[in-house]
């Protein structure tokens, strides 16, 4: 456009004379765009494309996620793991014998069939969900969990299931004052597990585990199958059902460590750590390490 106004001012100063190709290069010159116009131009194309671009987001801190996570009343989705159904068949419904039932029990029963007493098996699947829902609340905030079983027919697995969680587990005589008294039997600072799960609750068919009034003493809370015979009112979160058949033990064991495993994984997951595997779990405990305080 210049180099067609320039031609046209040489045709008009050698056609009219100078004066009048002065007052036409004058006007061409005014219409022209000002020097700082010429300059904003590119400013304007640089913001618009900034303005195109997002910022990149800041990482959340995890102290905000946990908070959220809380208010979800199912963040690890832990009511698909069973059906009423997967309880039937591990025999979770058989209760012991009618004149062994504790009172405090009558809430879960269904009834009684050939003298043995059954578990209302809507209320267990109830009562497991919220179980499983705090095991895998308390694995995300890594905490510790103790896995307690004092059958010895099933104390090997519940020792291979806790391991297989990276978890720990005790099966044999708990001695008194472990948790009450952990410093002086220690001799050391000891951290007490975040949560006890109780795949039994009785030390023997009269006596109630020692570990669940301790546990209680310390405000350590408590994840126990309650059988008809035991007493459920020191059990933070009780979950009727019977706790003798290798069959409904392996399903409890299962699904605790599978809600574990959950609760592991989303961490490692919003902490950008690798992806937990499971013969790293088989191998020894794996903790994720605690987010930096920034």
């Amino acid at each position: 456009m210049c180099f067609a106004r320039a031609v046209t001012l040489v045709s008009c100063y050698e056609n009219s004379g100078p004066l009048h190709a002065q007052e036409m290069f004058r006007k061409t010159f005014n219409s022209l765009p000002h020097f700082r116009q010429l300059c904003a131009l590119p400013a304007r194309l640089q913001n618009t494309q900034a303005a195109q671009v997002p910022a990149p987001a800041e990482p959340e801190d995890i102290d905000v996620i946990e908070q959220r996570i809380l208010k979800h009343p199912d963040y690890f989705q832990v009511h698909n793991l069973f059906t009423v159904r997967d309880l039937f068949n591990a025999r979770v419904h058989f209760g012991h014998k009618e004149g062994s039932l504790d009172d405090r029990m009558r809430p879960y029963l269904y009834g009684s069939r050939l003298g043995h007493l059954i578990f209302d098996l809507d209320k267990t699947a109830a009562h497991l969900r919220d179980a499983l829902n705090v095991v895998a609340h308390i694995a995300f905030r890594d905490g510790i969990i103790l896995f307690f079983n004092r059958n010895a027919l099933n104390a090997h697995l519940v020792e291979q299931k806790a391991k297989e969680a990276g978890e720990f587990s005790h099966t044999r005589f708990w001695r008194g004052g472990i948790f009450t008294n952990a410093n002086v039997q220690f001799h050391a600072v000891t951290r007490l597990p975040d949560l006890c799960i109780f795949l039994n609750t009785q030390n023997n068919v009269l006596a109630q585990h020692t570990a669940v009034r301790d546990a209680a003493k310390m405000s350590i809370p408590t994840v126990g199958i309650v059988d008809s015979n035991c007493n459920p009112n020191l059990i933070t979160y009780p979950v009727p059902g019977n706790d003798d058949s290798p069959a409904a033990v392996e399903l409890y064991c299962n699904l605790f460590k599978e809600a574990i495993w959950r609760g592991k994984r989303k961490r490692r997951e919003l902490l950008g750590l690798p992806p937990l595997d499971e013969a790293q779990l088989k191998a020894g405990r794996s903790r994720a390490p605690k987010a930096s305080q920034s």
